[in-house]
């Protein structure tokens, strides 16, 4: 039987060690890239290569996809791309070495499996329709924006965590 001492998925990383590494993440992706970290560019490149493969005529007429086709590129050979591949990778390493490595669904006892799901799901949906309607996810809006001190991600971070708190009191039934 283990004890606390010997189980290594109740150990977490200091929050104080972690942001400092994504700072230090954050100014290596400016000083090698030009540019900050993002994670919605993936996402998009993605939906443009399937569109691409499933429905090629089409992808080539719209507007808004044919902006990022080319002869000379595929839309998956983007950084971005591998960036979150990458950080797949690592949250794979990383629970595995930690012993989290498990399907599970982390809920309140107040509400079902199936009702998280739901919420996160819509939640998710939420914030892949503004990223993209903000032309930029959190991470390249607030997180990099406030790294080169621009008042537009100042704004933004704000926002994103004015309105959550202002947000969390009327969804806490769904972790609470």
């Amino acid at each position: 039987m283990k004890t606390n001492m010997e189980d290594k998925s109740k150990i977490y990383y200091n929050p104080y060690f972690g942001g400092v590494v994504l700072g230090l993440i954050l100014l290596a992706t400016f000083y090698l890239t030009g540019r900050g970290l993002g994670a919605s560019g993936a996402a998009k490149s993605t939906v443009v290569a399937a569109v691409d493969k499933f429905a090629p005529g089409h992808a080539h007429k719209s507007h808004y996809y044919s902006k990022f086709l080319s002869d000379d590129e595929h839309p998956l050979n983007n950084w971005l791309v591998f960036e979150v591949v990458g950080m797949l990778a690592g949250a794979l390493l990383s629970g595995a070495l930690a012993g989290r490595l498990k399907f599970k669904t982390e809920h309140s006892p107040k509400i079902t499996v199936r009702r998280r799901l739901v919420f996160a799901g819509i939640g998710g949906f939420m914030f892949g329709f503004g990223s993209q309607v903000a032309r930029g996810c959190t991470s390249g809006a607030a997180l990099s924006g406030a790294a080169v001190l621009s008042l537009g991600g100042f704004i933004t971070m704000m926002a994103i965590f004015g309105s959550a708190y202002g947000f969390a009191y009327f969804f806490r039934k769904l972790w609470i």
